[in-house]
């Protein structure tokens, strides 16, 4: 609903429209039937859909390991901290930090954008069977990163 009123009140027109969003799971069953939903209804809408599940920071940690344990997000603030020398959890949503980000991670020699959208291609791809919800850990931003690669003005 929020992505199709920001279309209808724009004064543009779009060749593509990415939803980006990762689960948040406070409340259990209703959480994962709205996660569901979401996908669902964007990609019947023609959206490209670009969902983490647990978090979206398993984005950030494919470019340094892979995992295919569910790990909770804690697990990633925690490892993103120790990788960045930072408190993640408490700064890592600041908006300063996330201005940041894609240097931070293109600068650093231990950290792959190629592995990063391999290991996350190869984690849907194991799990692209399972309902939504039950896809963890996956995170399809790696779509969204070879769409603004294949796409970006050079």
């Amino acid at each position: 609903e929020v992505t199709e009123s920001i279309i209808e009140n724009s004064n543009k027109d779009y060749d593509e429209v990415w939803c980006v969003f990762d689960m948040d799971v406070k409340r259990g069953e209703k959480e994962f039937a709205d996660f569901d939903n979401a996908i669902k209804s964007g990609i019947s809408k023609g959206y490209n859909i670009a969902y983490s599940n647990d978090a979206f920071e398993l984005w950030f940690y494919l470019h340094y390991n892979y995992t295919d344990h569910a790990n909770h997000r804690k697990f990633y603030y925690k490892s993103l901290g120790q990788l960045w020398e930072c408190n993640y959890e408490k700064i890592g949503k600041s908006y300063e930090f996330c201005l940041d980000l894609y240097s931070r991670l293109s600068n650093d020699k231990n950290a792959s954008q190629k592995e990063a959208i391999d290991r996350a291609e190869k984690l849907f791809n194991e799990q692209s069977q399972l309902e939504y919800h039950k896809q963890n850990p996956v995170t399809k931003v790696y779509e969204l990163v070879n769409f603004l690669n294949d796409n970006c003005r050079k």
